[in-house]
């Protein structure tokens, strides 16, 4: 299938599908006349790269761990050794983000809180609340 049948078939951009090959992600055939074409398994390659990504991985790291994963339909599985030391370290990093943004959310909600009360009530008759 062309790019623009699998970017149907996924929902992905035809844009992010030739991203995706740049990184190394997807490898599509070329066709002598220069064309990409996909096969059925690539759409689920694109399924399994959505699913990282949303899981907050970077594409060098999905690039890495994903010829280790197997998807079973309802989740992935890690089928390599070293594929779970690297999750692990991704989940720290991503714990390390969440910890700063929560933090970053308490200051903000500290000044906030410390506006006096007209201001606070402009402030929100001004956000339609």
């Amino acid at each position: 299938m062309r790019i623009g049948e699998l970017s149907r078939r996924t929902g992905v951009h035809e844009r992010l599908l030739r991203y995706y090959e740049e990184q190394d992600l997807l490898h599509p055939e070329r066709r002598p006349s220069g064309y990409r074409e996909y096969t059925e398994e690539d759409i689920d390659t694109v399924r399994r790269i959505r699913s990282l990504l949303a899981a907050g991985l970077h594409t060098p790291t999905i690039a890495t761990i994903l010829p280790c994963l197997r998807d079973t339909g309802d989740r992935l599985v890690p089928t390599c050794a070293d594929l779970l030391a690297d999750l692990h370290r991704e989940r720290e990093r991503i714990t390390r983000s969440i910890t700063g943004l929560q933090e970053s959310l308490g200051a903000l909600d500290q000044v906030i809180a410390a506006a006096p009360e007209d201001v606070t009530r402009r402030a929100l008759a001004a956000l339609g609340a």
